[in-house]
C-alpha cells in the first residue's frame, strides 16, 4: 500500500550514492584483511533473558538488539526496526550475538524496515516475526516482504507519513542506496521518525552524512536520534556510511536531545576495527561538549527514557 502525499506534491529524492568504487579500492584486500580473519574470530556477546520494565504513558523503552536492530516500546505498543537475527550476511560472519533471543521478544505490533540491504532486511527473521501485523517500508521494498505474513504493507516516499494506532510514522531522506542486487536500483531507502504523545525517536537508517539532516531537524522535532557510526571504511572506498565525527555533526544539525550510536560492533562491513567507531565517537562528543547527550547502549539491556 503506497501512501499519497497530503498535498499531492512530488517529493524530492535525496542524492543516491553512486555504485562506482573509489579509484584506489583495489589497493587493499578485504578478503585477506577482514573476511578470512573474521571466520576464525569467536562470536562475542551473551543472549540474556530480558527484563522489560513497566512503561508508563509518555515513556519510551529502547532495547538495542545489535547492529541497526532495535525494539522500541511505548506503554501499549512494541515496534521493531530493521530486525536481523542472522548469523551470516552471505559470507560475512556475525561477530556479536543478538542481545536477546528472538523468541524472548514481546508480541510485536509494528515492524519498520529502512531499506532492502541484507543487514537491514533479513527475510528469515521477518518471517519469524510476522504475525498479521503491519510493516512499513520505503517505496519499492514492499515486494520483498508482502509474502512473509504481515497484515498490510505500507510503502512510504520521503516526507510521507502513516498513522498507526496512535503512532505517527514518517519516512525521511537519507544519503545511501537501496538496491538488494545490482538489478533492483528502483528500491527506496530512508530513515523513520516515530512520534507518539509529543515525543519522537529518529532511526536514520544507513545514511552517509549529507546536508539533509539540517532539513530533517527543521521539519520534525527530533528528540532521540539513533545514528550509525560504523562501516565508514568500506572495501569499495565509497562514502556510504557516516563516520563517528559526522554522526556528531548530524546530531547537532538535527537539534536532537539524545544520541544513541548504532551500526557498529556486530558485522565487519569495513576495514576499521570493531571497537574503533565508539572510541572515536566519544572523543568527538567530548570535544563538541555533548558527551552527556550520548547514550551508549549494551545489546539486550532495555533503557527507559
Amino acid at each position: 500500500m503506497r501512501q499519497a502525499g497530503a498535498d499531492g506534491a512530488v517529493t524530492e529524492k535525496s542524492t543516491r550514492v553512486t555504485l562506482r568504487p573509489a579509484t584506489d579500492w583495489h589497493r587493499r584486500n578485504f578478503l585477506a584483511e577482514v573476511l578470512i580473519p573474521s571466520l576464525f574470530t569467536k562470536r562475542s556477546g551473551e543472549n540474556t533473558i530480558p527484563r522489560f520494565p513497566k512503561i508508563r504513558p509518555g515513556q519510551f523503552c529502547i532495547t538495542w538488539i545489535g547492529h541497526a536492530s532495535f525494539l522500541i516500546q511505548t506503554h501499549d505498543r512494541n515496534i521493531l526496526v530493521d530486525p536481523n537475527w542472522a548469523k551470516w550476511l552471505k559470507v560475512i560472519k556475525r561477530l556479536k550475538r543478538p542481545g536477546i533471543e528472538l523468541h524472548h521478544l514481546p508480541e510485536i505490533d509494528l515492524v519498520l524496515v529502512t531499506h532492502a540491504h541484507f543487514d537491514h532486511l533479513d527475510r528469515r527473521t521477518l518471517r519469524r516475526i510476522a504475525s498479521d501485523q503491519p510493516i512499513v517500508v520505503p517505496v519499492g521494498v514492499g515486494t520483498l516482504v508482502h509474502d512473509l505474513g504481515f497484515h498490510i504493507v505500507h510503502e512510504l516516499d520521503y516526507w510521507q507519513s502513516v498513522p498507526l494506532d496512535g503512532l505517527q510514522i514518517s519516512l525521511t531522506p537519507c544519503h545511501h542506496w537501496g538496491a538488494r542486487f545490482l538489478a533492483d536500483l528502483h528500491r527506496g531507502f530512508g530513515g523513520f521518525v516515530i512520534e507518539v504523545n509529543g515525543r519522537s525517536i529518529f532511526h536514520c537508517g544507513d545514511s552517509a552524512y549529507f546536508p539533509g539532516f539540517k532539513e530533517i531537524g527543521e521539519r520534525l522535532d527530533i528528540e532521540i536520534a539513533l545514528l550509525p557510526i560504523g562501516a565508514y571504511d568500506p572495501p569499495s572506498g565509497r562514502e556510504v556510511h557516516m563516520n563517528p565525527e559526522e554522526a556528531v555533526q548530524a546530531f547537532l544539525e538535527l537539534n536532537a536531545k539524545k544520541l544513541v550510536p548504532m551500526h557498529y560492533g556486530t558485522f565487519r562491513l569495513g576495514y576499521e576495527p570493531l571497537d574503533e567507531p565508539l572510541t572515536r565517537l566519544l572523543a568527538r562528543a567530548r570535544e563538541a561538549g555533548i558527551h552527556d547527550d550520548v547514550l551508549v547502549m549494551t545489546e539486550g539491556r532495555p533503557v527507559v527514557l
